[in-house]
């Protein structure tokens, strides 16, 4: 299956094509770079650019794959909406992979156990955590302390990945510390390829509430009395 892959959730922006089949993803054409803001000026050129490089048309691809977060409240409205429009006009499937999935799968390897991490601020991460390269519970917002307990738990020889590793560097002995600017673009290849349409929809990721919240009264609404 050739496929693209759009991640705009973190600190990279990436459009890839890939050629995925039971062994692994084949890079075909890829654009990618750090990047903190500007991704809607940039995510449609790379993409172009990588379909262009792979020697394919937009026609050709099987389906799209899209990072849906946690992450970048603004960069994961970008790629979403770029992999949709996208999948639209072609009518190809667009699939959603976790962030925190394809950062534990660009650092797997050896079967070695995995935290992934990125910094939720407020005291927090969002994590999830592999053993065996099987997921060991759901994704959550954990505060400092539950996460340090449970990479303990994960012994020596663990890999911590993401933006939110250095934060524990010294709670597990002998842990890998991996601060990426985001997944491997092989990495949602692979997880893009196999994932189910109807099971992992291309809409974000959310893991802790919203800070907004609605108004307790409209405008011009007189205020609730008091008794």
């Amino acid at each position: 299956m050739k496929l693209m892959v759009v991640d705009t959730a973190l600190g990279l922006c990436t459009a890839g094509v890939f050629e995925v089949d039971g062994i692994g993803a084949r890079r075909l054409g890829l654009r990618s770079e750090p990047m903190a803001k500007g991704h809607s000026e940039r995510i449609a050129g790379f993409a172009r650019d990588a379909a262009a490089e792979a020697g394919v048309s937009f026609a050709d691809l099987g389906r799209i794959g899209v990072t849906v977060g946690p992450g970048s409240f603004t960069g994961l409205r970008v790629g979403l909406a770029f992999a949709q429009g996208l999948g639209a006009a072609l009518g190809r499937p667009v699939v959603g992979v976790s962030t925190l999935d394809a950062l534990a799968a660009t650092a797997a390897g050896a079967g070695r156990a995995v935290a992934a991490l990125l910094d939720a601020r407020r005291g927090q991460v969002y994590a999830r955590f592999w053993r065996a390269g099987e997921p060991d519970g759901p994704a959550g917002a954990l505060i400092l302390d539950a996460a340090a307990e449970r990479i303990r738990a994960m012994g020596p020889g663990a890999v911590l990945v993401g933006s939110g590793a250095a934060l524990f560097a010294g709670v597990a002995g002998g842990a890998t510390l991996l601060a990426l600017d985001g997944p491997a673009p092989e990495a949602l290849a692979w997880l893009a390829a196999r994932a189910d349409p109807v099971l992992a929809p291309a809409r974000p990721l959310y893991l802790r509430a919203p800070d907004a919240v609605p108004p307790t009264r409209l405008p011009g609404q007189p205020r609730a009395s008091t008794p």
